[in-house]
């Protein structure tokens, strides 16, 4: 994958000469465009192809350009292997503000985030020469509670979230919530590890001591009813025996 000026850069050429290569290389399905001035080889295997899309991970790398950025949500959760099914939506947190775009079928959603909070980022390499950022399990798990329609909805993060939690460290993931200082956050997590008997009591009452008098919904996609706990100031509109047999799926 590479742009028109990294072409004109890698062949010596200026870049109008690049660019009229590109469209010859393009018109004989050498290459594949991805969007203007974005460019990806075909593999020889596949002949040739106008329509090839090459890894939509490294293409979310180059549609963010320089500014800090790692793939996030429900992309983030696939790479960590805490969803059962395939997502076809690529999430991309960073701070830069970008709008949407779909390239070759495929959606890439940006998601802006202040410089403060960019942070639990990891490298995760897609072929054996490129690698992407993406967030850590425990940033990934907060990401979705403050997030969770960017996630396939609370029920999906918690199951993301049971299926890893021998792998996430507790103290991390306290820290990273206290680090976001964000109220959801907060309240789902506390709610979610109580209920799953993931962490001790005084690791629950840190959380709780963090709490306002305001409730939230569990999960803020679906219609706000349901009853509300006090003791984590949330209203359940997903019974708890429905978040429980996410353990046996």
């Amino acid at each position: 994958m590479f742009t028109t000026a990294e072409a004109a850069r890698m062949t010596g050429l200026t870049v109008p000469l690049a660019s009229s290569l590109l469209h010859k290389a393009r018109k004989r399905g050498l290459v594949s465009q991805l969007k203007r001035g974005l460019f990806v080889i075909v593999p020889p295997e596949l002949g040739s192809s106008a329509e090839y899309a090459g890894n939509p991970y490294l293409i979310a790398r180059y549609l963010v350009g320089e500014a800090p950025y790692y793939l996030s949500h429900t992309s983030a959760m696939e790479l960590h292997r805490m969803v059962t099914q395939p997502r076809f939506l690529i999430f991309v947190s960073s701070t830069k503000r970008l709008p949407k775009q779909t390239l070759h079928g495929t959606q890439f959603r940006f998601v802006f985030m202040k410089a403060r909070d960019f942070f639990g980022n990891t490298k995760h390499w897609v072929t054996k020469q490129e690698s992407v950022e993406i967030s850590d399990l425990e940033r990934t798990v907060l990401d979705g509670l403050r997030h969770p329609e960017y996630c396939g909805g609370i029920t999906d993060v918690a199951k993301g979230l049971w299926m890893r939690h021998a792998n996430i460290s507790l103290t991390k993931l306290l820290d990273y919530a206290n680090r976001l200082h964000v109220g959801s956050i907060y309240r789902r997590l506390g709610y979610l590890l109580e209920l799953f008997s993931i962490a001790t009591e005084t690791e629950l009452q840190l959380l709780r001591n963090s709490l306002t008098a305001t409730y939230v919904p569990l999960d803020p996609s679906l219609p706000s009813e349901g009853p509300h706990v006090a003791k984590w100031r949330l209203q359940l509109n997903i019974p708890a025996e429905e978040l429980l047999a996410v353990r046996s799926t």
